[in-house]
Formats: C-alpha cells, structure tokens, sequence
C-alpha cells in the first residue's frame, strides 16, 4: 500500500462535487443579480455609441425582465428528462449566455 501504486487521497473521498439538485434562493438571487448587470454594461455601451457584431448581437438578446423563470435558472439539454438542467450543472455558467434556447424548450 505504500509503493508507487498506492491509491491517491480522493479515490478514499468519494463524490468529489457536491452540487445540490436546485438552486438556492440566494444562488437565484445572484443569478438575476449578474444577468441585470449584464444587461447594464450592454446598455452602457449602446449608448456610448460604440457599433459591432457583438453588440448588435447582445442587443438581440432578451433582457432579465423579459426572460422566463425556466430560462433564467434551466438551460436546454438533449440528455436530459424533460430536456432542461439547471444552469449551475453547466460549466461555467457565469461566463457565457444561456438566455436563448431552441424554439418549444
């Protein structure tokens, strides 16, 4: 047990990630919280008068106001029941867009 083949610490520990099944409201709160400064830095540079693609693109986006609770906390997903996961189960949800999702999910 001792040699070079020993089993490391984290084969003894288990579930290494413990993400719960649905989002806190806190978490909830952040959520919406990151979304409408989001939308606030969009906006920002809409109005500084700055044109290219990717505003253009931001600005077709749906604002967190208009946005469904199913699309701001649920993101599609083709291997899941009912084909919608919580957002906090996708890598790095808070560094890209989910706010769109295919038409009738």
């Amino acid at each position: 047990m001792f040699g070079a083949f020993r089993p490391t610490a984290s084969v003894h520990v288990g579930l290494l990630w413990k993400t719960p099944w649905r989002l806190s409201p806190t978490r909830k709160a952040n959520v919406r919280d990151r979304l409408k400064k989001v939308d606030a830095v969009i906006e920002a540079v809409r109005a500084s008068g700055v044109e290219c693609a990717a505003l253009t693109k931001a600005l077709e986006l749906p604002k967190e106001h208009e946005m469904d609770p199913k699309d701001k906390y649920t993101v599609f997903s083709p291997h899941d029941r009912n084909y919608r996961k919580g957002i906090h189960k996708v890598p790095k949800f808070t560094r890209i867009t989910h706010r769109t999702n295919p038409k009738g999910f």
